[in-house]
């Protein structure tokens, strides 16, 4: 008999038990996952990006090795399509962070799109300069051997279609030849320059058939490409059927197999949610090609993926779990198989490290995930079962690491399966489950607070000025962007008298995290005046708290803004208003939902990452550890690694804990840097580390014997506060100034830090002890160059960094979308006892030749608006 445990918290009804039978009730649908099918070796290809990468920092090292990127598409270097992602200032921090081939869009060292050549043959040797001075830039940078060039992007709706910037008008589509004509000539010419050059092509917006003759012409001219490029961006069941199409070419044609990169994938509708980019990847993994995140918003946040430089959304976390998948891929039959918006997965079998890990999603409802073909030569009779949810949170809402649902032992039926049901999935989320031997460890009884989402549509509505915005994103709507519930509501606004009321209830007396889904456009006329709006919450008309809802780049961006309130057991109405006795809305804001949530205080604060699920470098899991927690430990060896991706709510200090078996010793590294004094193994198994908000990458190492390491846990520091100095406490000097002008900033603030190194902001700061320290950095920046189509140009400003008179470093701010919305970044200094002097100051960077600048804003002369600073040193008092 199957015994079951239901789970809330937006996630699903799963087995539990100790050790129970794995057989289940019959479910509505099957997802089956055959571990004696390999399908080739896990390939990781689906991790690619277009303009993904701002500049070095941007996303922040953390954020992007833990995205386990794979292929990057970007712009030319000095390319004035959008500002940053320059090819060779981006391909540095690419590589060094675990990516591969950067894949330079030639096209886009014009502005505009479609771009803006001239035409006829004027326009032809125009390019060929360019090409000619990106080859040679190529050429002198030290990263030759990571580029592959792709020099036409989309020709049909370009220089070869029949627009305002065409070559003569005629669409390749219908005549190939002018189109055949150029991509020879530029591909022979790229030879000529660089013979081990690698060139994509033809980069078209789809697969067309017209692709076939590309390939018929290509292979009689000796001009195929090294990789073979198009882009897929409606739905992902179309990814299965064209990379079938295009290999049958390649048969009927005689062309050896070429690499495949679909450089462009997915749209508005999909990206950012886990339930609906699991499906693309599926279909993307499941082809063993490289494909890329299509650009439709901002760069330098990896496609909808990370949040201000180094958090991440619940799209980031699906990406971090899908890097760490190992083995091979086995074979997965979903319910609908390749059929769009419905239940798909990727699993893999890694037989060294006796795991076999699964992610799926993109269904509401029940499903059984069953497991078949379970090797007891690999897992044993028992299996230890893993399951988290990793749930949507907004386009640029932050995420902690994905959430535990069950942990557990599961027999292995007489048939060799493991069968998990699932019941009450969410559509908008995708799940993990991790699978490995079960006849050692223990098993952690995971408690999953109640939680509930409550819909704006739904919430009782009074005053002037409501309305029901929507239908938005849908599947016959990509263009649009993913919003629970497909509609939000408007009129907390400037002058309303609207009041949201949402009527919950809740199962008992406690405390409740309270999450409001919002967005905000920072150019909408009553939203510039003040940037983030500020509503009005009460509980049953008590407990009043002034909420400021953030400002994002386009309306129908979510965010969340959190809160926590006391409720007693029972039914209350909570209220958003735009009135309220504490004050009045300023500005305009449009509301998703409203998700509750139970704090449970045995948990709340506290993270477990077990060792054996880490990113294991030479290292290997052991599962004969029967004291362990979780299936087993790591067993680190001298040079061996296991990387933890560590998740902080906030810029501060955290307990972490290193529980280990000893054996031996390991250092520790916190986002690429060693930990001074921290020895795991040496009676080092709880120090307090200064984390940074959102993604911070753990590494042990070993360096004496093999460190049996079993979990890394985080819980909150007791620690003294970071030292805190206000911008007006330092020194400004030439045209850099101290406002007060900025109602959201804690005081003044420096503003006109730049434009050359006389206006600098020099503050003091105090350490108590010489060593690593981290310095955060209060500021804002709004900075925009002008755009030529759909995307918003953010412009990313940077600050040159001194302390202590040495050599300055470059610090990159994104972008904060208002000068009134502040947000935090932490820098890595070095200090001396006692006081040490911190400057700013900023100058614009040069083009790539050191002497020309580019001419449409797209690189600042400016540090950004700085409010405050603090410092504490990255380890605490112990």
């Amino acid at each position: 008999m199957v015994q079951r445990r239901t789970v809330l918290a937006l996630a699903a009804t799963l087995v539990s038990a100790a050790l129970i039978p794995s057989t289940s009730a019959a479910a509505t649908s099957t997802l089956t996952i055959d571990l004696g099918a390999s399908t080739g070796a896990f390939h990781g290809g689906a991790a690619g990006s277009l303009y993904g990468v701002y500049g070095p920092g941007v996303p922040s090292n953390a954020a992007l090795a833990g995205f386990y990127p794979k292929t990057l598409a970007t712009k030319a270097q000095d390319g004035p399509q959008h500002p940053g992602a320059d090819a060779l200032e981006v391909a540095g921090p690419w590589v060094a962070n675990g990516g591969g081939d950067v894949y330079i869009y030639m096209t886009d060292i014009y502005r505009g799109f479609p771009y803006q050549r001239a035409q006829g043959q004027a326009g032809r040797d125009d390019f060929r300069a360019k090409v000619q001075s990106q080859v040679r830039q190529v050429l002198d940078s030290g990263h030759r051997d990571h580029i592959v060039y792709v020099p036409f992007n989309e020709p049909e709706g370009n220089w070869y279609g029949t627009g305002q910037y065409s070559y003569n008008n005629i669409s390749w589509l219908n005549d190939p030849k002018y189109f055949f004509e150029e991509y020879k000539q530029i591909h022979d010419f790229i030879k000529s320059m660089d013979p081990k050059a690698r060139i994509a092509g033809p980069n078209t917006s789809l697969l067309y058939d017209q692709v076939k003759g590309f390939l018929q012409y290509c292979k009689a001219n000796s001009c195929l490409p090294e990789v073979m490029t198009w882009h897929e961006l409606s739905s992902p069941d179309v990814v299965r059927k064209s990379v079938a199409k295009y290999r049958g070419w390649e048969r009927e044609l005689g062309i050896a197999p070429l690499p495949i990169n679909i450089d462009e994938y997915a749209y508005r509708y999909h990206l950012s949610v886990p339930g609906q980019m699991i499906q693309w990847m599926s279909a993307i993994e499941e082809s063993k090609v490289d494909a890329d995140l299509a650009y439709w918003n901002i760069d330098g946040n990896l496609n909808d993926s990370t949040v201000e430089a180094n958090k991440g959304n619940g799209q980031w976390w699906l990406f971090n779990a899908y890097g760490q998948m190992t083995g091979d891929t086995v074979r997965v039959t979903p319910p609908s198989p390749g059929q769009q918006y419905t239940l798909q997965g990727i699993a893999t079998l890694d037989k060294a490290k006796r795991q076999s890990r699964a992610i799926f999603g993109g269904a509401n409802g029940a499903a059984d995930v069953r497991f078949t073909n379970v090797d007891p030569a690999v897992f044993g009779r028992t299996v230890h079962a893993s399951v988290r949810e990793i749930p949507w949170t907004g386009q640029v809402g932050d995420s902690p690491e994905p959430r535990p649902l069950l942990d557990t032992r599961l027999a292995v039926a007489a048939d060799g399966s493991v069968v998990l049901p699932f019941t009450g999935m969410k559509e908008m989320s995708a799940y993990q489950v991790i699978l490995s031997p079960g006849a050692s460890g223990s098993t952690t009884a995971v408690s999953v607070p109640w939680s509930r989402t409550y819909e704006a549509e739904n919430a009782r509505h009074t005053g002037d000025g409501w309305s029901l915005n929507g239908p938005e994103g849908s599947p016959q709507n990509v263009s649009k962007f993913a919003t629970s519930g497909n509609h939000n509501v408007g009129g907390l606004r400037t002058g309303s008298n609207v009041v949201l009321s949402f009527d919950v209830e809740v199962p008992h007396t406690g405390v409740y995290d309270l999450s409001v889904f919002s967005s905000t456009h920072n150019k909408y006329a009553s939203v510039v005046p003040q940037g983030p709006t500020n509503v009005f919450m009460r509980i049953d008309g008590q407990q009043p708290q002034e909420l400021r809802l953030p400002v994002s780049y386009a309306w129908v961006v979510w965010d969340h803004t959190d809160t926590r309130v006391q409720l007693s057991a029972g039914k209350h109405t909570i209220t958003l208003a735009a009135s309220d006795p504490l004050g009045t809305t300023r500005g305009d804001a449009i509301i998703d939902k409203i998700d509750l949530t139970a704090v449970d205080a045995n948990t709340d604060g506290r993270s477990v990452y077990e060792a054996e699920y880490a990113d294991l470098r030479r290292a290997k899991p052991q599962y004969t550890v029967s004291n362990s927690s979780g299936p087993g430990v790591a067993a680190i060896g001298m040079g061996a690694s296991a990387t933890f991706w560590v998740h902080s709510d906030r810029d501060g200090y955290s307990t972490v804990s290193f529980d280990h078996a000893g054996g031996g010793l390991g250092s520790v590294k916190l986002d690429g840097r060693n930990v001074d004094g921290v020895v795991v193994g040496a009676g080092t198994r709880s120090v307090p580390l200064f984390l940074s908000a959102g993604i911070n990458q753990l590494t042990v190492t070993g360096t004496i014997g093999t460190l049996r390491l079993d979990r890394v846990r985080t819980s909150a520091a007791l620690q003294p506060a970071p030292v805190k100095v206000e911008a007006e406490s330092g020194t400004v000097t030439g045209a850099a100034r101290i406002s007060t002008g900025f109602s959201f900033a804690s005081g003044g603030v420096a503003t006109g830090v730049g434009d050359g190194p006389a206006n600098a902001l020099t503050v003091n700061v105090s350490a108590t002890r010489p060593g690593q320290h981290m310095l955060v950095v209060r500021y804002a920046n709004a900075q925009e160059s002008i755009p030529t189509h759909y995307n918003p140009d953010p412009v990313t400003r940077h600050a040159d960094v001194s302390v202590n008179g040495m050599t300055p470093k470059r610090v990159d701010f994104p972008n904060t979308f208002h000068g009134n919305q502040f947000r935090d970044l932490g820098v890595p200094v070095w200090l001396n006892a006692g006081v040490n002097t911190i400057r700013f100051t900023s100058k614009e960077l040069p083009n790539w030749d050191g002497r020309t600048y580019n001419e449409y804003g797209q690189r600042s002369k400016y540090a950004p608006e700085i409010d405050y600073v603090t410092v504490a040193p990255v380890v605490g008092r112990s």
